[in-house]
């Protein structure tokens, strides 16, 4: 069996402007098959990054690491592309009978696992296509990204540090959103196929928690990044292990945990959801935003 996209690291094109949704398309190269139930490491070593400015080791980049839901986007993306998936008239049929993973009595990593479990029998393509198409709606809502840090990952990508998205949330959803913003890489969920290029439902490694940190380690070590010039952006508690790894952490939002941290330790702190009055109102009912703050999937 194989992986739907060959690394959980994906190397992006630099798109011409922030806002180009469609400004250019992923690469990767061809790698041998991995066995579903052993979990590669974050990065495969023979990758090179495409961008130009990126591959002298003599002159290394800072990085500077974005987690997504509620770090930069507004929603929860496993929920809202679910709730997408489910609805929509092409894809409903392949969500008949399934639902979304409970929020209470199991981890964090088990509820990922099960989100992924979702999809099994789905064609990657087809997975594919309707990530850039739920992509396109949610990026036309009123508010899909929070000011502050959007404003902060311009500043990066204008200085030219190498942007990278770190994510439990479906890659199919990340990857219309890296080339938007113009993200460098995206760490994300490897999700395993069959012979036939359909998803098994397994995934080798959740990006959550401890497994953001290592994914982020590898990464600057690459680019011989020194992790105290570099920086990270999160908003839960899942997020310090990735927010301790680098010299400049800074925690979105008011969840108690980071921001007891950030008290302590003197890290920086952006405005988040809570700071967005009516911003709950652009995604969804009532339940679905119970949904969007209750399950943490993608954490």
């Amino acid at each position: 069996m194989t992986a739907a996209h060959p690394r959980p690291v994906s190397h992006l094109n630099r798109s011409p402007g922030p806002d180009a949704l469609s400004a250019s398309t992923s690469r990767t190269r061809p790698h041998s098959h991995a066995h579903p139930h052993q979990a590669p490491g974050p990065i495969a070593r023979s990758h090179r990054h495409l961008h130009p400015h990126l591959h002298s080791d003599s002159h290394p980049r800072r990085v500077a690491f974005f987690d997504v839901d509620h770090t930069l986007a507004t929603v929860t993306t496993p929920v809202v592309f679910w709730e997408y998936w489910s609805t929509a008239a092409r894809t409903a049929p392949l969500a008949a009978g399934r639902v979304l993973p409970p929020a209470a009595g199991v981890s964090r990593e088990e509820r990922n696992r099960a989100y992924y479990r979702l999809f099994a029998g789905v064609p990657a393509a087809e997975l594919a296509r309707a990530g850039a198409r739920w992509y396109g709606g949610f990026r036309a809502t009123a508010q899909p990204f929070l000011p502050a840090p959007l404003a902060a990952l311009r500043a990066h990508r204008a200085a030219g540090d190498l942007i990278v998205l770190v994510s439990g949330a479906p890659r199919a959803c990340l990857l219309p959103l890296a080339r938007d913003l113009g993200a460098g890489l995206v760490l994300a969920c490897e999700q395993l196929t069959d012979g036939r290029g359909r998803f098994t439902g397994e995934i080798a490694r959740p990006v959550i928690g401890a497994a953001k940190a290592d994914a982020a380690a590898e990464v600057m070590a690459r680019h011989g990044a020194d992790p105290a010039d570099c920086h990270a952006y999160g908003d839960h508690g899942s997020d310090l292990p990735l927010l301790e790894l680098c010299g400049h952490p800074t925690v979105v939002g008011d969840d108690p945990v980071p921001t007891a941290r950030a008290a302590r330790s003197g890290w920086g702190r952006l405005p988040g959801v809570e700071g967005l009055p009516g911003v709950e109102r652009l995604h969804g009912p009532q339940r679905l935003r119970r949904g969007i703050r209750g399950l943490r999937i993608g954490k």
